[in-house]
């Protein structure tokens, strides 16, 4: 529990002060010290203040050219899309990438932020096609390549001015007047040269594949992009029977794409598995695997109908299924005895396929990746798509491939032109007209979906361009490389992705589209021979016919020929472009033109220190970073990367316009504002974490923290005003500090110590943690604790103390909290700094990260300190436990603690909780005793029946010996009817009981008792100070001003009456009253119930 769920937070008392003070100063003229600051917590029309003010300033670019003599600490920018919307997601990545670089640039480092834009890819060839009308490749071959392109240039940019103001908003910096682009000639041909090395390596080859294909796109995907779009999905598989040459028997075969079985040329078996010819109900006889029979099978006599005994089954009935009833085993086989054994072709069209390349098909091959976990144990093969490729590579099967580029069947098979999935159905109608489908169960499965259009994928066998990332010296030194980064989570470097690298594919790096980096691949005409282009410089040696400006972009580059070197015939580029993942793990060096130039540059600035995107790009950022980065320099491209997790709503769904759950980053940003934002997706979870995003929590958020910064730092502008206080003019000098201030002031530099080691560790939300203790401590404790010194007459040294205390910890706090809440800080820092000290850096972004002042940190003191907050907090519960007012005095409190505080803390403890005299001792059994239960988990399985027993014996026990026993010797016995029984902590439930006319709490080792007897003298000082309570609320409902001296009039009952007259002075003294006198009440009248008392009261203005 915090101070601030007891106390009347600063908020509370800053209003109340302020309707005090401003009556003092109704009439009054004064230059005021710093300017007036508003309670109001509408932060976002002084964000764009702030927000002006470091654009019109260079805030930013003074931040860099400030630290150009400093460290270099890199900060890489994963480049969005241009041509797509921000969401709230990247609100949450704004912010993270804005905060680590503030914090390091305050810490003395220089931290190049360079933005970035991703420019190339499907996404914006899609966002074209739809503005123009067009629909697939062969519209846009119509429409002209030229202008194509020429509309993806321009769509690239459509929302780049949202994207600005996004960033601007949110208060992330990066260098925007100066971004990498990714379509930009000098990245391409940076590009161009990694290819080259990676093509002089002997690692990038063409290939014959089977890959992940988007039919709509017409374009290959590589397995990182595969890994984005995966759906869990319902749909037909199928059972199908495969007539065995020469028998009256059949292969049951299992697979989860029905359009694939034309296709079929073989079968396969786990050659270690066992196998079984077996007579079925349904009167077929089928192959198959041992462990699947009852799973297949089970049932089929109750399906057929059949009889036992003369009677018919119920799938119910016992013995209804299973092995006599569904089937009967005839024989059994290993799968390696079924291999070369032959079946009829289940479509013509493969057999015809299959003769004319004289290759043999349809038999049973072996391999073991057929598994027991799901069909019949025996699967259609089809070498064209999926992982049949490999079985088909083995037995030398024929390549059958009845699908075509968009998805659709070809015309050799019975359904020409139907696209596959389209397909799925008609296959299972015409296979059961034709008695070969067993069955066609649904199947529940991830299916991948193409991630820029969703549209299925499909396995497809093409020739396309690879990295071989499988390169036993690639994958070990992307493994080793991955070991040195310090990934944020651990788990997802040693987990996530350390798996993917273990389990690395080669990288299926070209498209064939149209908008993307050109594959600088040159091929002969006649002879088939290849030349990678490494550069510009390089195109023209080898062209005669390459323009000094040329762009490098289809359709320019592909109008370039080369002459080959071998045969001396034409060359012609390669007509795919590459993935658009390689652009932007291209980026730590294209972004410098490197290595035409900016040599030193990007050595300096290489490897980046830091980036951060969310946890899907593990497979497509992260890599490709690592990957190129891997197969040129050998070295890891980051040293610490924070893995963001996605942001959800208040339910914890995903978010997406198609739920309506979706949140506007604008109109957030919009209603909170900027800082409360940040604040939320810094203090919420872990950033790995999913983080709930809903208004409530961020609303509650800026309460807690900003919020009480913002009425601390109002209640010292006030304060000051009045007393023309400008800090400039004193010192804080440490050794005239009462106490107070210095708790106040350890606390603050262990504060700052450790925002520090936590912001230099990574360690967001231990880093927010700190900084809300803190806060709250300041505001809730020390401005509670020292109000009375800001209200003092005159400019006395406490006074002074009070205000050089309470201004260093404020200007300190904000320093610290600067990264994490940047434009309240700076808003803060000019009224309470620049506003007095014109030499003072000009912003709060231009300032040091606070130093630590080891000499000012007092664990000691800090420890008592804490001591009495957990003493008051403690004695709070007891006062709401008796029901007993605050204003009520209590005469004594008990604790018994392991710790003893000195007088001064104690003091404190008395006056927190109104009462006259704290103890601490060892004993506090004369008021506080134990009750003790059995638990019944434990206690029940041991003894069982003596349960009944055991509760007796406790209910008996002399609570305080049995404690003392059971602390002394770890456990308690006791003797139920004649039998010893001992019972572990871990065996009971322990209260403790409260005794009459005390209240007692213990937690975490300390007992608080407070002794609720209340005195006759006792209640009438309650009576008086809750009667003068009712006087100052009356005199301010009254709207009297803080030195109006009044006249108080009352009548009440004889108990109240006495009261009053037993205590008149003190209440006059209190209330600033001339006179308290029984008498009809006037002026401003109110009743009131005052301990149960009847009062009615009047007050006025004296001379009224």
């Amino acid at each position: 529990m915090r101070i601030s769920d007891c106390f009347m937070c600063i908020e509370h008392l800053l209003v109340t002060q302020i309707i005090r003070i401003g009556t003092i100063m109704k009439g009054w003229i004064f230059k005021m010290v710093y300017e007036k600051v508003s309670p109001e917590l509408n932060f976002v029309d002084r964000e764009k203040q702030v927000e002006k003010f470091w654009k019109e300033n260079d805030i930013f670019e003074k931040s860099i050219e400030n630290r150009k003599e400093g460290e270099t600490y890199t900060f890489y920018d994963g480049p969005p899309t241009a041509n797509g919307k921000p969401h709230i997601g990247h609100v949450l990545t704004r912010v993270i990438k804005d905060m680590i670089p503030r914090y390091r640039t305050m810490k003395g480092y220089m931290v190049p932020r360079k933005a970035g834009w991703d420019t190339h890819g499907l996404p914006v060839e899609l966002e074209v096609e739809k503005k123009l009308g067009l629909d697939g490749k062969e519209q846009i071959e119509e429409y002209g390549l030229e202008p194509f392109i020429k509309h993806c240039k321009e769509s690239v940019w459509k929302y780049k001015g949202m994207w600005e103001d996004f960033s601007s908003t949110v208060g992330f910096w990066a260098d925007m007047d100066n971004p990498y682009v990714t379509y930009d000639n000098n990245f391409i041909e940076s590009e161009w040269w990694a290819l080259k090395q990676i093509w002089d390596k002997g690692l990038l080859y063409k290939g014959f594949k089977i890959v992940p294909y988007c039919p709509r796109c017409g374009t290959p995907l590589s397995s990182h992009e595969v890994a984005q779009g995966y759906k869990a999905v319902k749909e037909r598989s199928a059972v199908v029977r495969f007539k065995v040459v020469g028998e009256d028997a059949y292969f049951l075969a299992w697979t989860t794409t029905p359009w694939t079985l034309p296709s079929n040329v073989a079968l396969c078996v786990n050659p270690d598995e066992t196998y079984v010819k077996v007579k079925a109900a349904d009167g077929y006889t089928y192959y198959m695997a041992e462990a699947l029979l009852d799973k297949v099978l089970g049932g089929l006599a109750v399906k057929a109908g059949q009889t036992v005994k003369g009677e018919s089954l119920d799938e119910d009935a016992k013995d209804a299924n299973g092995a006599g009833i569904d089937y009967e085993v005839l024989e059994t086989y290993k799968g390696k005895d079924l291999e070369y054994k032959e079946y009829e072709p289940l479509y013509q069209c493969a057999a015809d396929c299959a003769a004319k390349q004289h290759k043999k098909g349809h038999f049973v091959t072996c391999d073991t990746y057929v598994t027991m976990s799901d069909g019949t144990g025996i699967v259609h093969i089809a070498p064209a798509f999926g992982e049949d490729a490999k079985v088909g590579r083995k037995y030398d099967l024929p390549f059958v491939q009845f699908v075509d580029g968009k998805g659709d069947l070809t015309e050799e098979t019975p359904y020409a032109g139907l696209f596959v999935k389209k397909a799925d159905p008609e296959v299972l109608k015409d296979l059961d007209k034709e008695g070969k489908l067993f069955d066609a169960p649904k199947f529940e499965h991830d299916y991948p979906f193409c991630w820029r259009c969703d549209t299925p994928l499909i396995y497809y066998a093409r020739e396309s361009w690879f990295i071989k990332m499988t390169d036993p010296e690639v994958k070990a030194n992307l493994i080793a490389n991955n070991k040195t980064i310090n990934w944020i989570p651990e788990t997802i470097g040693t987990g996530r992705f350390g798996a993917w690298l273990e389990n690395v594919q080669d990288w299926g790096i070209s498209r064939n589209r149209y908008w993307g980096t050109p594959l600088n691949i040159w091929q002969c005409e006649d002879c088939g021979e290849m030349l990678s282009i490494g550069s510009i410089a390089e195109l023209k040696e080898h062209s005669d016919n390459c323009p000094d400006d040329i762009e490098l972009h289809r359709p320019y580059i592909d109008a370039v020929t080369c002459k080959c070197g071998k045969c001396g015939g034409t060359m012609k580029r390669v007509p795919e472009v590459i993935d658009c993942w390689f652009d932007s793990g291209s980026m730590p060096f294209a972004q410098h033109h490197y290595p035409f130039e900016n040599k030193e540059l990007f050595e300096q600035q290489f490897p980046a220190k830091f980036i951060s995107e969310a946890v899907d790009q593990t497979r497509g950022w992260f890599y490709s970073l690592l990957a190129i980065s891997t197969l040129l320099f050998n070295k890891a491209p980051y040293e610490n990367v924070i893995v963001l997790g996605h942001v959800q709503d208040a339910d914890g769904q995903k978010m997406s316009k198609s739920k309506g759950n979706a949140v506007d980053p604008f109109d957030a940003l919009q209603k909170h504002g900027a800082d409360a934002i940040r604040w939320y997706f810094y203090e919420n979870s872990a950033p790995w974490l999913p983080n709930r995003f809903h208004d409530k929590a961020v609303t509650e958020g800026q309460r807690k923290f900003m919020g009480t910064i913002w009425n601390t730092y109002a209640f010292f502008v006030l304060y000051a005003n009045i007393d023309d206080f400008d800090a400039t003019k004193y010192t804080l000098e440490y050794d005239k500090l009462p106490v107070m201030d210095k708790w106040i002031l350890s606390k603050m530099n262990t504060m700052v110590k450790d925002v520090d080691y936590n912001l230099g560790n990574y360690r967001i939300p231990e880093a927010a943690r700190v900084l809300q203790d803190f806060v709250d401590d300041l505001s809730n404790w020390y401005v509670r604790r020292s109000r009375e010194r800001f209200w003092a007459k005159g400019m006395e040294q406490d006074k002074i103390n009070a205000y050089m205390t309470l201004y260093t910890a404020l200007v300190t706090v904000s320093k610290a909290a600067a990264p994490m809440i940047p434009f309240m800080t700076e808003e803060i820092y000019q009224n309470l700094v620049r506003s007095i000290d014109k030499d003072a850096p000009e912003s709060i972004h231009l300032c040091d990260f606070p130093e630590v002042h080891e000499d000012q940190i007092d664990k000691e003191l800090e420890n008592n300190m804490e001591h009495v907050l957990d003493l008051v907090v403690m004695g709070r519960a007891c006062r709401n436990a008796s029901n007993i007012k605050n204003r009520q005095p209590i005469g004594k409190m008990f604790v018994k603690a392991d710790f003893d505080l000195p007088e001064f803390y104690q003091e404190i403890v008395a006056d927190e909780l109104n009462v006259k005299n704290v103890k601490f001792t060892d004993d506090v059994r004369d008021f506080t005793s134990y009750s003790f239960k059995p638990q019944l988990k434990t206690v029940g399985p041991k003894y069982g029946k003596m349960l009944g027993g055991i509760k007796a014996a406790l209910n008996d026990i002399d609570g305080n010996a049995a404690m003392d026993e059971l602390n002394a010797t770890g456990v308690l016995k006791l003797d139920v009817n004649g039998q010893e029984i001992e019972l572990f902590k871990e065996d009971l439930l322990i209260d403790t009981a409260q005794i009459e006319g005390y209240e007692s709490v213990n937690d975490n080792g300390i007992t608080v008792v407070l002794d609720t007897n209340l005195s006759p003298e006792l209640l009438e000082e309650g009576f008086v100070r809750e009667i003068i309570s009712k006087i100052q609320t009356m005199r301010k409902e009254a709207d009297f001003e803080v030195m109006d001296r009044i006249k108080v009039t009352y009548e009440g009952s004889e108990k109240a009456e006495a009261v009053f007259e037993k205590n008149n002075t003190l209440i006059a003294g209190e209330v600033l009253a001339d006179e308290v006198v029984k008498a009809q009440p006037a002026g401003y009248v109110k009743e009131w119930k005052i301990n149960g008392e009847a009062v009615t009261m009047g007050v006025e203005k004296k001379g009224e």
